[in-house]
């Protein structure tokens, strides 16, 4: 029996730190890693039992041939050199025929390793394919903060632990950022008052001292309200204003008078005495902290909404303060050159490139897409406007390989399945994007079955495809090593020899890295002219009559559609629904009741919980199944989500929906 550390290579926040436990080449048991800087010995419950998912009787350990109608799931096992010579034998009939833009690759952040994660990048700018541009998650946040901070590095977690007023804001920390707990509890011990802002009551709300529900996609315009107020109370930091800041004064004159708390509440829902109490909490406080999810990013005016809540630390003068600033999503990836692995020196140029929150126009549009190479995603079950990318993956004349563990709802339209390892059978370096510390993660056990990982199939299909290129001959290792060497681009030494080690390794921090302002002017830009509109203002959302406002969460079991292949943590309640009891009376709805929820795109079935947690007009529901979870026609919620993209950042709308309920 022996035990070695490991990372959680899930797409989350943390990337906590692993101990791993092996006897006679199986993972018996995973804990979490004491000397983690940030994770600190603690895992969520969907890693503490690892070890299920690495040895579930689920796992695909054999490269699969289809052989029933799509999406039947009926497939016959064959060998790796016929998945191989299949693959590359139609595709090479594609490019001939169609040319290499007709073959997509559909990937996203099932495995957040670089080497993993970016496996296949060089081998389709390569052969020509089409790019896919990633921004299913929160683009949107990303720009957002950018356009104010540029370039500046958001706040280290850690520092909160010295805030006395904590804002949780858009972010269900219990299911998302579940270590960020720690120092929301080091901070509380000393005095902190934590304010928690959400679309509706979930359970990180019920820590909090103050809860405020604000109408979905409204976030900016609070944000507003509590700057009208700010200013008018005279809780603006002039000095730190006129010395670090564009376009205060523009934005008073221009926009803020509009944003009364009065106007504000008619926006928001939230009352105007409310308003005023969060604006002087957080005016009045010595050190206040921000902590922003990614859930105000995901409407159409996403972008916007999170320029407008990261200007509120410049009113108040946080930057720079111990204990205050903003953490959107943290900068650790900045300190390995990804290039190593990414290759976009082969991107061909004038390529087409297709978003991947518009998967179902691809699939389905006249221009199609002949071949789709899914890895590391779930598109089936996660992309948005589910109805159009199902119909699309039927198609006969669609070539589609899926590499996997599971036997997903993707999967089940595979013509060929190859089998994927989980992180404790291959090499990676991680990063966190919640906090500032990196690790590499080395192979605990040998793969599964004949499973492959990423980088394995990248090479295996590069030399089926006759790429002759020593990049394809390098190990994972070989990888690894150069990434943790890479790491002197990092503003401050970083301690290689425990990187190499595969022990988290905190990234070193700037003194002057919150008040060092990376934008073009070197301040604080509220007022960016290369931007539309340059001051920033609330963009509201279209509301369609006699209709509800929904709301899909994380739910605490699962990430995204991962770990649906646990029964133990899947098995019951999923699909429910909360609704008012407000709109529970109007529909006339009982607890435990099948609803219908519908719009233009299709319509799911949902059990019904009656509920104050959300607020009347707003149903909500947490989780992404996979279809077999859910009751009725089997349909998820990403049935009712639209391929509609947000302001900045090309991202994903999958908040800004509006349903009917079926009587």
């Amino acid at each position: 029996m022996k035990t070695c550390t490991s990372v959680c290579p899930y797409d989350c926040p943390d990337a906590c730190g692993l101990v791993v436990t092996v006897d006679g080449g199986r993972v018996v048991s995973v804990a979490g890693d004491k000397s983690h800087p940030f994770t600190r010995g603690t895992l969520c419950p969907k890693m503490a039992h690892y070890e299920r998912t690495v040895h579930s009787p689920r796992r695909l350990t054999t490269p699969l041939k289809r052989i029933g109608p799509k999406g039947s799931g009926q497939f016959a096992p064959i060998s790796w050199d016929q998945a191989l010579a299949e693959i590359a034998g139609t595709w090479k009939a594609i490019i001939a025929e169609a040319g290499a833009e007709a073959i997509l690759p559909y990937s996203y952040a099932g495995t957040m390793g670089i080497v993993q994660h970016d496996a296949l990048h060089g081998l389709f700018y390569r052969l020509g394919a089409s790019e896919l541009d990633r921004t299913i998650c929160a683009p949107a946040k990303g720009r957002g903060f950018k356009d104010v901070m540029g370039n500046t590095m958001p706040t280290a977690p850690q520092a909160a632990q010295d805030s006395d007023c904590i804002f949780l804001w858009s972010i269900h920390m219990l299911a998302t950022n579940i270590h960020f707990h720690h120092d929301v509890e080091a901070a509380r011990a000393k005095g902190a008052v934590v304010w928690c802002i959400d679309a509706y009551r979930n359970k990180t709300a019920d820590l909090a001292d103050h809860f405020i529900a604000v109408r979905p996609g409204t976030d900016g315009a609070l944000a507003l309200g509590m700057m009208h107020v700010l200013d008018r109370d005279g809780l603006a930091d002039e000095a730190f204003l006129d010395r670090n800041v564009l376009g205060w004064e523009d934005l008073k004159k221009n926009v803020l008078s509009k944003y009364t708390p009065e106007k504000t509440q008619g926006i928001t829902g939230v009352p105007a005495d409310v308003i005023v109490e969060l604006a002087h909490a957080y005016g009045r406080a010595r050190a206040p902290f921000i902590r922003l999810g990614s859930g105000q990013s995901r409407y159409r005016n996403g972008a916007m909404t999170t320029r407008l809540i990261t200007c509120l630390p410049a009113v108040v003068g946080a930057w720079g303060k111990q204990g205050a600033g903003l953490l959107t999503s943290a900068s650790a990836s900045k300190a390995y050159d990804k290039e190593i692995v990414t290759h976009s020196d082969w991107k061909q140029p004038g390529k087409r490139v297709v978003n991947m929150c518009c998967l179902g126009q691809a699939l389905t549009g006249d221009d199609r897409i002949r071949s789709l190479f899914v890895y590391s995603s779930n598109p089936a079950c996660t992309a948005p406007d589910q109805n159009q990318v199902l119909k699309g993956l039927c198609r006969d004349d669609l070539f589609t390989v899926v590499h996997e563990r599971f036997m997903t709802d993707t999967a089940r339209y595979a013509d060929i399945v190859l089998p994927a390892t989980t992180s404790l059978e291959h090499d990676d370096a991680y990063y966190s994007y919640g906090n500032y510390t990196i690790q590499c993660g080395y192979a605990a056990i040998p793969p599964v079955g004949q499973s492959r990982s990423n980088w394995r199939v990248a090479c295996d299909l590069a030399h089926a495809m006759g790429i002759d290129d020593d990049f394809y001959d390098c190990s994972e290792r070989d990888l690894v090593e150069a990434l943790a060497a890479s790491t002197t681009k990092w503003p401050l030494p970083v301690d290689q020899q425990r990187l190499s080690q595969g022990l988290p390794t905190p990234l070193p921090m700037p003194d002057d890295y919150q008040t060092r302002f990376a934008t073009p002017s070197g301040k604080i830009e509220i007022y960016n002219a290369a931007l539309t509109p340059a001051l920033p203002d609330y963009l509201p959302l279209a509301e369609d009559d006699g209709t509800l406002a929904f709301v899909n969460g994380p739910d605490m079991r699962i990430l995204d559609s991962s770990f649906n292949e646990r029964d133990e943590l899947t098995a019951s309640h999923t699909m429910d629904l909360f609704v008012h009891p407000d709109d529970a009376a109007r529909y006339g709805l009982q607890d435990g009741q099948t609803v219908t929820l519908a719009n233009e795109r299709g319509q799911a079935d949902f059990t019904v919980v009656i509920s104050k947690r959300t607020v009347p007009g707003q149903v909500v529901s947490e989780g992404v199944w996979w279809r077999e979870r859910v009751k009725g026609q089997g349909a998820s919620v990403n049935v009712l989500t639209s391929q509609r993209l947000t302001d900045e950042g090309a991202g994903s709308t999958f908040y800004d929906v509006r349903v009917s309920i079926v009587p």
